[in-house]
């Protein structure tokens, strides 16, 4: 439920330039606009002024008929694309800007932006509304749905003392939230290792580490420091020490707010008579219910249980023969297995991650994910000199190639530093409408090492790109159903899909033509060495997903227990145990951010990922297929329900088979 807008009431609200394209007419060109920390506070005021005046508006009209409903839904349209230029630029400076005085007046803002949006989906005038028109074609009866249910969530229809109580859990749930996300975001802890202690680590990452005066290196939470570390640090004591303090970067402070977020939760269903969180948030998505998650993760564990011991014996065998010790005391701890699993690859497959930086460096890498994507999508993205909010930012417009009409914008902002956000994610900022001739705007947002990417990492390019092409792909009539707001279930399905294309010979050997200077080409022995790779670990990689999404169940039940305790006792569980002195649950941001009683999505949309994949008959860059998923499932967002989403493009009804047969 997150509001969407257009706003330009300050000069520095919003940037608009004008463009020039080779086969286009001048197009105006919206920017995310650069707030420094005194103007976030006004923009922010005026901003919410203007969207709770459209509201009040709203309010005092006349009662909807029946026949009004196209009037109803554009006014609605126009007031979340106002609340949505507020909001966008926002979390955009909360999550990236290098100013920390700029993130927490950003961050302030959004807390405002939470309590209007409750106030909004509070109010019975405007729930009534929607109630009292009849919807014209499919589009609105889904929108209709939609709008209802997120007013019948927000506590419309409870009692006074209920809805009352229902709004303070909404407005501390998004405190708590902020405050998570925040502890993790700006911890620069730094642990300093010996250059004994980094033995094994390549030389290009220890040219580029901080050093003390003493000659140590002083390494921190970044992915392009850590992984490489945990894969390659002969030195087993300094990999579990830098592993506990990678767990731990959200620890002490973020446990108790995990907690009262689960309560919170837990009470919340209870206002609306249901057992659960999971009950409350599962019914509006594709599982519809608990139990068919539980179903599924039980069919993951069946799948996967065998396979990770399998693994794992694989992995103590492989140590105990390395270190010509006997296998009886051989033992693979978790600090291990990144690193013996990279072992056993170069060994059995002579694939070094590392070594395929020289096959992807990242300056082709982008170019290269740029024109896969133009090519199947029937796309052309142009690079512009817009202010952004670091000199590392780049930004596109989008063209379609047929009608060369600018269709939106994205920015990407790949590298580390310090107090951004430090997964990779995409922020779809602006939603696209027809109606109102709106257009799109995605951010990328991700922290990858300059150099080049592993092949993990490349995967991780073009999973992000997929939800980034999914918000600027996006044609929908209304913004509130604009590219990736479709169930929380179905959200990571096209861009798990794409995946593929960082894996398949058609797409990954073009990757070559973008080097600046000469890099390797990728033959078919190489192909099928790195396929082979890739595949080897699913058991402990499912199985690690496995847990995650059990956890996350577990604690949104009927009784909110511990979340610590739990994950001890679940984790404990393992082949591999529970790692002592670890808070693991105090950095799972996912259970803040979104994903609370969802975070089985990421293998339930794989399901649907696998199964899509099939229509492409293993021609992954046939632009005829490309064009006829942009048409179905990329332009429609949330127009249709995940399953018939799916339908539409596959022209059957969705199968798990090509997800457990792999």
């Amino acid at each position: 439920m997150k509001p969407s807008s257009f706003f330009r009431p300050l000069s520095a609200a919003l940037l608009t330039l004008s463009l020039t394209h080779a086969m286009a007419k001048e197009v105006e060109r919206p920017l995310i606009p650069l707030l420094n920390a005194e103007e976030i506070a006004p923009f922010c005021a005026r901003g919410l002024a203007g969207v709770r005046t459209q509201a009040a508006g709203m309010e005092k009209l006349p009662k909807a008929r029946p026949g009004d409903a196209k009037k109803v839904f554009a006014d609605w349209n126009r007031l979340q694309m106002a609340l949505e230029d507020v909001q966008g630029p926002v979390e955009i400076l909360n999550n990236m800007s290098p100013d920390p005085k700029v993130r927490s007046n950003a961050e302030a803002c959004l807390v405002e932006i939470s309590k209007f949006a409750t106030d909004l989906f509070q109010s019975k005038k405007l729930y009534a509304r929607f109630k009292a028109v009849k919807p014209g074609d499919a589009v609105e009866r889904k929108l209709r749905q939609d709008l209802m249910e997120g007013f019948e969530d927000t506590g419309v229809s409870l009692a006074p003392d209920k809805r009352e109580r229902m709004k303070a859990i909404l407005e501390k749930m998004e405190l708590l939230s902020q405050e998570f996300a925040r502890n993790i975001r700006d911890n620069n802890q730094k642990l300093t290792f010996t250059p004994d202690e980094v033995k094994g680590l390549p030389d290009a990452y220890l040219a580029r580490a901080k050093r003390d005066d003493q000659g140590n290196y002083l390494l921190g939470f970044e992915y392009p420091e850590f992984n490489p570390f945990m894969e390659y640090a002969d030195n087993s004591d300094a990999r579990r020490r830098y592993q506990i303090a990678f767990a731990n970067r959200g620890a002490p402070k973020n446990l108790p707010l995990l907690k009262q977020a689960m309560d919170l939760r837990l009470e919340m269903a209870h206002l609306f008579g249901l057992p659960s969180y999971a009950h409350y948030a599962i019914r509006r998505r594709m599982a519809l219910q608990p139990e068919a998650v539980d179903k599924f993760l039980r069919e993951v564990q069946g799948a996967v249980t065998s396979l990770e011991k399998k693994e794992l014996e694989e992995l103590r065998e492989s140590k105990a023969q390395t270190q010509k010790q006997p296998l009886a005391d051989t033992k693979i701890e978790r600090w291990d297995v990144s690193y013996w699993q990279q072992k056993l690859k170069q060994t059995r497959y002579s694939i070094d991650q590392n070594a395929l930086r020289k096959y992807f460096p990242t300056d082709a890498a982008v170019p290269w994910a740029l024109q896969v994507s133009s090519t199947l999508y029937g796309i052309e993205f142009k690079q512009a000199d817009v202010p952004v909010w670091h000199d590392e930012v780049k930004y596109y417009d989008v063209f379609d190639t047929r009608s060369h009409a600018r269709i939106g914008g994205i920015y990407l902002d790949l590298f580390p530093r310090d107090g951004k956000y430090g997964h990779a994610a995409a922020f779809p900022i602006r939603g696209v409408s027809t109606l109102a001739r709106r257009t799109p705007i995605s951010v990328l947002v991700a922290n990858f090492d300059r150099a080049g990417l592993n092949s993990d990492e490349l995967e991780t390019l073009v999973h992000e790109f997929g939800h980034v092409l999914h918000g600027v792909l996006s044609s929908t009539r209304y913004v509130a159903q604009s590219g990736t707001s479709v169930e929380r279930d179905f959200v990571e399905a096209p861009s798990q899909m794409y995946e593929e294309w960082a894996r398949r010979k058609e797409s990954l050997t073009l990757l070559s033509t973008f080097c600046k200077t000469p890099c390797p080409t990728l033959d078919d022995a190489m192909l099928k060495r790195m396929t082979a790779a890739h595949n080897y670990g699913r058991g402990i990689r499912y199985a690690r997903q496995l847990l995650y999404a059990s956890y996350d169940m577990n604690l949104h039940r009927d009784a909110a227990g511990d979340p610590l305790a739990i994950w001890e006792k679940m984790e404990g569980a393992t082949p591999l145990g529970h790692v002592a002195g670890t808070e693991f649950p105090g950095q799972f941001g996912h259970l803040m951010g979104g994903y609370a009683a969802g975070y089985y999505g990421y293998m339930w949309s794989e399901v649907l990922a696998l199964d899509m994949l099939s229509r492409y008959q293993g021609k992954l860059m046939n632009p005829a297929t490309g064009q006829l998923y942009r048409k179905t499932i990329l332009a429609r967002g949330s127009e249709l329900r995940g399953n018939d989403l799916v339908r539409g493009f596959l022209g059957r009804k969705p199968s798990s088979k090509a997800f457990f047969d792999e």
